[in-house]
């Protein structure tokens, strides 16, 4: 049974967070580090990992990234960051 992960990532160089879903969070990191990558996450490079959590629906990871984006979710992540 395929599990479904929503992730956060964390660039200290730029003191900034990203916060997505994957059902492989390892290829996912690579994606967002990898120098051919375009997107948002490829001007704050490196990103690490420092908050991942598990589903068993694509959906549920989705809803849960959902939460994690607004302003309580990020408080949250800060504070995960903040305590490390």
């Amino acid at each position: 049974m395929d599990s479904f992960y929503t992730y956060a990532l964390f660039s200290e160089q730029y003191n900034k967070i990203y916060i997505g879903y994957s059902s492989d969070v390892g290829k996912r990191l690579l994606a967002h580090n990898d120098e051919r990558n375009k997107g948002w996450t490829a001007k704050f490079r490196p990103w690490k990992i420092i908050y991942t959590e598990s589903f068993e629906t694509k959906s549920e990871a989705m809803k849960r990234e959902k939460q994690l984006k607004t302003a309580k979710g990020r408080e949250f992540i800060w504070g995960i960051i903040k305590n490390n």
